[in-house]
C-alpha cells in the first residue's frame, strides 16, 4: 500500500517579475560603458525556467529604455539538436520569438574562435554575440548535476558552454574531465569577456516549488560574487528526497526542461560519469524507473542511461540524433545508454522490485515522484510512511491506497494542497 506525503517546501514567489527587472536595469543608467544605439546580444537559456519569457522580455525592454538595440540569441551549447533552427524552436517553445520580444532573434551554430588558453584549449563565442557591441546573459542559478563549486549552473556556465555553442560545449567537456569544471569555466569566461564586453548578467533564483523567488541584475564587475551568493541562497530553498535509503524510485517523467541530465543527479544520488567523479554519498537508491519523456525535450533523453528501467512509451519518444549530439558534446556516453525497456509502467516497476533481492511488501522502500523538480507531493510505500513522523516537514495525507495501474499505466500522482515554509 502507498501513502501520499506532502513536503513542507520554501515558497517565496516574486510578485512582479517584469517590474523588478526593468527597475534594476533602469538603475544602471549612466553606469554602462556603451554608446547609444549599441547592439546588445541577449543570451537565452534552453532550460524550463518559470516566467522566463517575461524576464527576457523585461531585459529587452530595459535595454531599449537605455537607448540600446538588443537582440536575442540561443546560448545553449549543443541543445536543440545542435542546429540553428532547432535552437530557435527551443526559444520559441519558451515564449521567446521576434513577435513576443519585439526584437530580432538570431540563431546560428557559427562561432568566432578567440584563441587558445595556456592548456591548449580553444575558446569560441557565438558569432552573432561576437559581432554585437556587448552582451548580456539571462539564466537560472542552481546547483549543477556534475560538479560542486562556488558557481555551478548559471551565468558563468552560460557564458562558457552556452555561448560556445556545439563547438565549445564539445571541446570544453573534454578538458573538464582532465582539468575540472570550475577553473576551466572561469578561464573561458575571462577570455570571452576580454573579447566582448559583458554589460551584466541576470540571475534567477527559484524556490522549492520552482517559482521565481529572486531576479537579480548583476553588473559585470560583481557578477561572479553575486552569482555565488545567489547559489548559496538557492541551496537553502531546494527540495530533495526526504529519505536516504530507497529500494525503488519511480520517476513519472524526465526531460531537458527539468534538468540538463533529464533528472537531477544530486536529487537521485547518481552521477554515472566515472571519468568525472564518484556518485553522491546519498540518497542511496537501488533501482530507478523512469516512465516518460517530456514533450519539451523534443526527443533528447540525455540522462536516460542513469536509470535502470524505462518504459516503451519513453523509448519510442527518443530521438537518437538529438540524444547522441548532446551526450557526445558533454563527454557523457554513459548518459545515452538505453536501459532495459519494459512495455508498461507496471512491468518496469515490477522488474525493479524483482531485482533488489528478497523483499516483502511490508518492508519495500518505494518512492514515486512526478519529476526531480516537483517534489512537494510524493508517494511512498508503507515502510517509508511509517518513518514520516520522524522526518521534519513531512505530512501524511489521506488513506493508504494500492499502487494502481490502468492497462499497465500508473494513474496521476495524487497531488494535494500546497504546503509552504
Amino acid at each position: 500500500m502507498m501513502r501520499t506525503v506532502q513536503q513542507r517546501l520554501v515558497s517565496r514567489p516574486l510578485p512582479d517579475v517584469f517590474a523588478s527587472v526593468t527597475a534594476q536595469i533602469a538603475a544602471l543608467k549612466g553606469t554602462l560603458d556603451v554608446r547609444a544605439g549599441a547592439s546588445i546580444a541577449v543570451g537565452c537559456s534552453s532550460r524550463g525556467i518559470g516566467n522566463y519569457a517575461s524576464i527576457v522580455g523585461a531585459v529587452v525592454a530595459g535595454l531599449k529604455e537605455l537607448g540600446l538595440s538588443p537582440f536575442c540569441f540561443p546560448a545553449m551549447g549543443s541543445h536543440g539538436s545542435a542546429t540553428a533552427a532547432g535552437q530557435a524552436k527551443v526559444l520559441a517553445h519558451a515564449g521567446i520569438s521576434e513577435e513576443t520580444m519585439g526584437c530580432p532573434v538570431r540563431s546560428s551554430l557559427e562561432v568566432e574562435l578567440l584563441g587558445e588558453l595556456p592548456n591548449g584549449m580553444p575558446v569560441a563565442m557565438d558569432r552573432h554575440a561576437f559581432e554585437a557591441d556587448a552582451f548580456v546573459v539571462v539564466n537560472r542559478v542552481k546547483p549543477h548535476t556534475e560538479f560542486t563549486h562556488p558557481f555551478e549552473s548559471g551565468l558563468m556556465k552560460m557564458i562558457a558552454i552556452g555561448i560556445g555553442k556545439e563547438f565549445g560545449a564539445t571541446v570544453y567537456h573534454r578538458y573538464f574531465l582532465r582539468d575540472g569544471y570550475g577553473a576551466t569555466i572561469s578561464a573561458i569566461v575571462d577570455r570571452v569577456t576580454a573579447s566582448r564586453p559583458l554589460l551584466f548578467g541576470v540571475g534567477i533564483a527559484e524556490d522549492g516549488f520552482g517559482q521565481t523567488a529572486e531576479v537579480e541584475v548583476m553588473p559585470s564587475a560583481t557578477m561572479r560574487f553575486s552569482e555565488a551568493e545567489m547559489l548559496r541562497r538557492v541551496r537553502a530553498m531546494l527540495p530533495k528526497l526526504p529519505f536516504d535509503d530507497i529500494d525503488v524510485l519511480v520517476i513519472d517523467e524526465m526531460g531537458k526542461d527539468i534538468s540538463g541530465s533529464g533528472f537531477d543527479t544530486k536529487v537521485v544520488g547518481r552521477l554515472s560519469m566515472p571519468l568525472l567523479g564518484a556518485d553522491p554519498d546519498k540518497p542511496r537508491v537501488k533501482r530507478i524507473v523512469v516512465c516518460d519523456l517530456t514533450d519539451a525535450s523534443a526527443g533528447n533523453a540525455d540522462g536516460v542511461g542513469i536509470a535502470d528501467f524505462i518504459t516503451d512509451r519513453l523509448y519510442c519518444k527518443i530521438d537518437r540524433q538529438a540524444l547522441y549530439v548532446n551526450a557526445l558534446a558533454g563527454s557523457e556516453p554513459e548518459h545515452a545508454r538505453i536501459p532495459m525497456v519494459l512495455p508498461t509502467d507496471q512491468a518496469a516497476v515490477e522488474a525493479a522490485i524483482a531485482t533488489i533481492g528478497p523483499v516483502d511488501a511490508a518492508s519495500l522502500r518505494l518512492v514515486r515522484i512526478a519529476n526531480t523538480k516537483d517534489l512537494a507531493t510524493i508517494e511512498v510505500s508503507a515502510a517509508l510512511a511509517a518513518e514520516c513522523d520522524d522526518v521534519e516537514g513531512l505530512t501524511l495525507l489521506g488513506e493508504p491506497f494500492p499502487l494502481g495501474y490502468t492497462d499497465g499505466a500508473l494513474g496521476s500522482l495524487r497531488r494535494s494542497r500546497t504546503t509552504a515554509g
